[in-house]
């Protein structure tokens, strides 16, 4: 991913609330159907890790991308941003040079 696309994507991602919470039963199937659900309808997605959670979160946060086959985007704190890999993986538009 470009890091011009990676920035704004994390932009519109600190507006976001999050919608999805883990707690201490981690990363289950439900959890991932609803994200997929989620990331389907809105693109990005914002989950909270609840501080009962017992897993490292760096590994939850991994785990539920793959598994959901999503881009993990952002790690920061308690909140994981994820986002669609079609949008990760779009090229930012070229910027068009004037003739000389």
């Amino acid at each position: 991913m470009q890091k011009k696309t990676r920035k704004e994507l994390k932009g519109m991602g600190n507006e976001l609330k999050a919608t999805i919470h883990i707690g201490k039963d981690g990363v289950t199937e439900g959890l991932i159907e609803e994200v997929k659900k989620q990331i389907k309808a809105h693109r990005i997605v914002k989950v909270k890790v609840l501080a009962s959670t017992s897993e490292f979160k760096k590994q939850m946060a991994e785990e539920l991308a793959e598994k959901a086959g999503i881009e993990l985007l952002e790690l920061r704190g308690n909140t994981i941003l994820l986002c669609d890999k079609r949008i990760c993986e779009r090229k930012a538009p070229r910027e068009e040079s004037a003739p000389l």
